[in-house]
């Protein structure tokens, strides 16, 4: 447990630095915004694999026992979280996370949620934590979909902040909530080509994952909780 309280902390204190734009700005300065989102990259993937390694390193505590119904909950919401991830991070988006920059119409992704990859990464996170019924998964995964959540509430925050007058005129098509400014009527959906490719992109790595991909990285098939055999 120890191992894996330290690995969070790391991976909580590396994304910390987003929400110090003092911190943030000075790095862009020095290494370039390419250089910076590719080391930021870098550094995020490394930060959460050694949280599942660490994880992995715990003792098996079973908390509640397997059913089919929760594979499904994962074969379901993993890849509108993925989605979601890519379509958020490649499109315009002042509102929250983005890889891009720039000025421009919003991207159609932010019709569902101003907030997208925060969204797609909590659905990914509890849609693991359901049918991995035993404590170091409850941690693990309970962890990063507190961490998404959380980051919801704080890009909320400082959007407001950064954007001033300007945030109510972006934010009046969008919501905080998924699906809420459609089910209102202040957000039409549409497609844009971001959406189509973080479409195909998901289609294409679900496939992968679903065929063994999965099985070969994490030593586990999603498949065998949720398909009769």
């Amino acid at each position: 447990m120890g191992m894996f309280l330290l690995a969070l902390g790391v991976f909580l204190l590396l994304h910390s630095v987003p929400a110090l734009p003092g911190i943030r700005a000075e790095l862009v300065t020095r290494l370039g915004r390419k250089t910076y989102l590719a080391g930021y990259s870098l550094a995020s993937v490394g930060a959460l694999a050694w949280m599942f390694q660490a994880a992995l390193t715990m003792e098996f505590v079973a908390l509640w026992e397997p059913s089919a119904w929760q594979g499904w909950v994962t074969l379901v919401t993993a890849p509108v979280g993925l989605f979601l991830v890519l379509a958020g991070l490649f499109s315009i988006n002042p509102l929250s996370i983005t890889v891009r920059s720039g000025e421009g119409a919003l991207g159609a992704i932010t019709a569902l949620t101003r907030h997208p990859v925060l969204w797609g990464f909590w659905l990914w996170a509890v849609g693991h934590m359901v049918p991995n019924g035993d404590l170091r998964a409850f941690v693990l995964f309970g962890s990063l979909a507190l961490f998404a959540a959380g980051g919801i509430a704080m890009t909320e925050r400082r959007s407001r902040k950064r954007l001033g007058r300007d945030w109510a005129r972006l934010a009046a098509g969008t919501s905080i909530v998924l699906f809420a400014a459609l089910a209102s009527g202040r957000a039409r959906l549409g497609v844009d080509r971001v959406m189509v490719a973080a479409a195909v992109s998901t289609a294409l790595s679900t496939l992968w994952l679903l065929s063994g991909g999965h099985l070969l990285l994490f030593g586990a098939d999603p498949l065998l909780l949720a398909l009769p055999h």
